[in-house]
C-alpha cells in the first residue's frame, strides 16, 4: 500500500543525477528497488482498480506502466544513461505509447505533475473532436463544465495550430480547445509536499476519475479510427 514517497526516494534520484553512470547504478541497484521502484509500484497498484473501472482494458501491470530508469540516448545529445525521475502511464494494454490516449503521473526531485492527454500529435483524433464541437458545442461545453477543471486546478496545456480558422459557431469558451495540436490536461502547481504522504494518491485518484468523461470521449475517437483502419 502506498504511503508516500520518502526523502530517500529524492536522495537516490539526486545521487543518480550527479553520478549518472553504470558503476554507481549497479552498486546501488537494491537501493533503487527499495526506495524508488517499490513506492512507484505501490502507487500504481493502489490506482489499478480505479483505472480498470474507467476502462477494463487499461494496462495496470506496474512494470508495463512505469517508465524505464534507463534512457534511450540514441537520438539525444544528452548521453546520460539513467533518468533522474520517473513517469508512469495508464493506457490500453499493448497499445503503442505514441499518439495514445493516456493518464500520466510524473515525480522527481524537481517535478510533480499528473493529468490526461494524448502522447504527441494526433491530427486525425483531434479533427474528430473538432467535428463534435461544431455539431454539438453546447454538449461539449457541458461535459467540460461537469468535470470542474478549474475548481480542481486542472488546466489545458500543449500546443495549438496558430493559423487554424475557428468557425463562428464555436463559443469563446471552446476556442482554445478547438485549435489543439497536442493536448494535455495537467494539474496546475500541485503541492509538492503532498507526494510524501498518501494525499497525492487521493488527489490523483480523484482527478483521474473526474477526467473520465474526456478519456472516454478521446478513447472513443481512437477506437473509431482503429475500426476504420481495419475496414
Amino acid at each position: 500500500m502506498f504511503s508516500g514517497f520518502t526523502d530517500e526516494t529524492i536522495r537516490f534520484l539526486l545521487d543518480l543525477k550527479f553520478h549518472n553512470n553504470s558503476e554507481f547504478f549497479h552498486a546501488n541497484h537494491d537501493r533503487y528497488i527499495d526506495v524508488v521502484q517499490t513506492p512507484f509500484y505501490e502507487f500504481i497498484g493502489d490506482l489499478a482498480p480505479d483505472m480498470q473501472k474507467i476502462d477494463p482494458r487499461m494496462e495496470v501491470r506496474p512494470y508495463k506502466c512505469l517508465s524505464r530508469i534507463h534512457r534511450d540516448t540514441r537520438f539525444s545529445r544528452d548521453k546520460s544513461p539513467y533518468r533522474d525521475h520517473h513517469w508512469l502511464l495508464f493506457r490500453r494494454a499493448a497499445e503503442p505509447r505514441e499518439q495514445s490516449v493516456n493518464y500520466f503521473f510524473e515525480f522527481g526531485p524537481d517535478r510533480l505533475n499528473w493529468g490526461l492527454g494524448v502522447w504527441g500529435e494526433n491530427r486525425e483524433l483531434f479533427d474528430l473532436f473538432r467535428r463534435r464541437m461544431r455539431s454539438n458545442p453546447d454538449g461539449t461545453q457541458a461535459m467540460l463544465d461537469d468535470m470542474n477543471l478549474g475548481r480542481r486546478h486542472l488546466v489545458l496545456t500543449g500546443s495549438a495550430y496558430k493559423r487554424m480558422e475557428i468557425p463562428s459557431e464555436i463559443p469563446d469558451r471552446l476556442r482554445m480547445w478547438y485549435s489543439v495540436r497536442e493536448m494535455y490536461i495537467c494539474k496546475y502547481e500541485p503541492d509538492y509536499q503532498s507526494a510524501f504522504s498518501d494525499r497525492v494518491l487521493k488527489d490523483v485518484r480523484n482527478d483521474f476519475i473526474a477526467m473520465a468523461p474526456m478519456y472516454h470521449l478521446l478513447r472513443g475517437y481512437a477506437d473509431e479510427m482503429e475500426k476504420t483502419g481495419k475496414e
